[in-house]
């Protein structure tokens, strides 16, 4: 049977290139909203941390109607950190919408999303977006896609794939650049006639793959998943299978059921072949799980999520200052968070370690860590955190491999010998450059995932801001030797206090502070970056010794620079291997591994005579 009054569609791009914007203007023009209501721009960016930094993390679920059919939109992450959210839900729909920014074109992101939907055979819709740019070259960009699309071997069905050309901004469609476009009709008359419908048994056995999970703290675990054959039903009893675990079987029963519809859950007593839902009070549901009816229990093939590359490692804080600032903070509290995000992050990996006060997790890049770490402490929690490093593997040979990256680079043309430069101390191989004639230049380099870490920072200094840089994972090369990662040594404090302005400003000749006046400090705290490259103790503490001629208001008179402060990122990109860094809801502050200066002298020497 197929469904015709259905079409399941994600939408999928490189970060940046209108996804969500372009969900919104499907949202609008589908009549979810009444025409006076105030919407925020995306609308879809539910997650504070989203809306901050204006990218997706989560993978969402919408539904729109169009002259009578039901388009179930999942809107899905742009960043490679998060391809692991792209992977599984690819298996929920029957075709997907490319959207590429008509001048970027084709970014590293995009051969990823694009190279796992031609994999599961799906039928490619191309969106061109932003066609209302200044810089815009929607022609060039259309050749760009048709040869990436021969280069990741699409058949002859998926290179003959529909082109729109869109401006999501300002709402609007067309299938030529020759004809005037008014809304996004053509957009969705596209999706309705080319992407197929979904088929399946509706007579047959219930199945039901769960690619997503949600969580509510007042239901708990919420499975989403589609229909692939048979009904679903509230109070029916089904049973959990896993198509990776062949002995896993367990009976549970449909509580509540819901479809979606524009942005909100619909509570529905049935739904059949095709719908994608939404399955409540199933405590131990899990991502690859099939719900399927007892008597005859199935499982469905899932897409095997690609594995993570970088770990760090998640400490219980045991600094002077700990407890004082976070809510959780014992190792129980610890544990237990972590292995909570595993039931919704399939591309995480947390291990438990020797001791019970670490644990170290993994995952597909700095900033997919990043957001669990800001994640954390906004819920209160309160720890310590290691320099990330990445996951080696050996060959048959014994010969040690590590993760590659297919760095893409944009920069302005007086920046690309520096750019160069660096790439080349962190060993970086150059495969292509070419110039854009716009006083940018395009590099494109090979370069050992950890050659990366730290360098974003550095890179936004090199080229004052102006340069993008793009990252994806480009499987495993050869150990390409030793990188230097910071040029740079720590200012550390000597003693544990309070900040004077007096310390701070003999300590400023050292180098960069990190702190102002009257912050906390404590011995082996990390206040500042040296100018040189060893570790200087300072004294940020220190009074000015007060004699008949000397008074301690002079201290107004000094002048001190203004402190760098560091967000998470660049804190986390600073750290070296003998750091960490403590956060909690209020402050992040960056340590030594070992505070005591005598312990640490020790260790030290130890290494350097091993």
């Amino acid at each position: 049977m197929i469904r015709e009054d259905i079409r399941n569609i994600a939408i999928i791009a490189h970060v940046d290139h209108g996804k969500t914007t372009l969900v919104d203007e499907l949202l609008k023009q589908s009549g979810v909203f009444r025409s006076n209501q105030n919407v925020m721009e995306r609308v879809m960016d539910s997650n504070a941390i989203e809306r901050e930094r204006g990218i997706t993390i989560l993978s969402k679920n919408t539904a729109v109607s169009y002259n009578g059919v039901k388009i179930n939109i999942i809107d899905t992450p742009g960043h490679a950190d998060f391809g692991g959210e792209v992977e599984r839900v690819l298996k929920m729909v029957n075709g997907v919408v490319l959207v590429v920014d008509a001048f970027e074109g084709p970014m590293p992101q995009t051969k990823f999303v694009l190279k796992k939907a031609l994999e599961l055979s799906l039928p490619v819709i191309v969106c061109i977006n932003k066609i209302d740019r200044p810089e815009a070259r929607p022609s060039v960009v259309v050749d760009e896609v048709l040869e990436l699309l021969m280069e990741l071997d699409a058949d002859d069905s998926q290179l003959d794939c529909p082109f729109i050309f869109a401006s999501a901004k300002a709402g609007i469609a067309t299938l030529s650049m020759e004809e005037e476009a008014t809304d996004m009709t053509p957009l969705f008359e596209t999706i309705i006639n080319y992407i197929p419908a979904p088929q399946g048994d509706p007579d047959k056995s219930t199945q039901v793959l769960i690619s997503t999970i949600d969580y509510n703290e007042y239901v708990g675990r919420i499975g989403i998943g589609k229909v692939d054959n048979g009904t679903i039903k509230v109070n029916q009893d089904v049973v959990l299978v896993n198509a990776h675990e062949p002995d896993y079987n367990v009976k549970v029963k449909i509580n509540k059921l819901y479809e979606f519809d524009g942005l909100k859950r619909v509570e529905v007593n049935e739904a059949t072949i095709g719908a994608i839902v939404a399955i409540s009070g199933i405590s131990d549901i899990h991502i690859g799980d099939t719900i399927c009816s007892p008597e005859n229990p199935e499982a469905i093939l899932f897409q095997k999520i690609s594995e993570p590359t970088i770990a760090m490692f998640f400490i219980v804080n045991d600094s002077p200052l700990a407890g004082t600032e976070g809510k959780f903070v014992t190792s129980r509290h610890l544990r237990e968070r972590l292995f909570r995000e595993l039931n919704t992050d399939v591309s995480l990996r947390v291990e438990e370690t020797e001791t019970t006060e670490s644990f170290k997790v993994s995952g597909r890049g700095e900033l997919h860590l990043s957001v669990l770490i800001e994640n954390m402490r906004r819920e209160g929690y309160e720890f310590s955190v290691s320099k990330a490093e990445v996951l080696y593997k050996t060959d048959e040979q014994g010969k040690k491999l590590e993760p590659m990256e297919h760095a893409m680079i944009d920069v302005p043309d007086e920046f690309t010998g520096t750019v160069i430069e660096r790439l080349g101390q962190r060993k970086g191989e150059m495969i292509n450059m070419h110039s854009s004639g716009t006083g940018y230049t395009r590099l494109e380099f090979s370069i050992p995932a950890r050659g990366l870490i730290g360098y974003r920072g550095e890179f936004l200094t090199d080229t004052k801001g102006n340069g993008i840089i793009n990252t994806l994972f480009d499987g495993y090369g050869p150990y390409k030797g030793d990188i230097q990662y910071r040029k740079s040594g720590s200012l550390i404090a000597f003693e544990s206090g309070e900040s004077i302005t007096y310390g701070l400003f003999n300590a400023q000749e050292r180098g960069v502070l990190f702190i102002g006046a009257g912050v906390k400090v404590y011995s082996g705290m990390v206040v500042g970056q040296n100018a040189k490259t060893e570790d200087i103790e300072v004294n940020v503490c220190k009074r000015k010794q007060l004699t008949n001629t000397r008074a301690s208001g002079s201290d107004d008179s000094l002048k001190l620079s203004p402190p760098k402060l560091l967000s998470l990122e660049q804190a986390l990109e600073f750290i070296e291997t003998d750091e960490l860094l403590e956060v909690t809801p209020q402050n992040l502050r960056i340590r030594k591994k070992i505070l005591d200066p005598t312990m640490r002298m020790r260790d030290k020497r130890n290494k350097q005579s091993n």
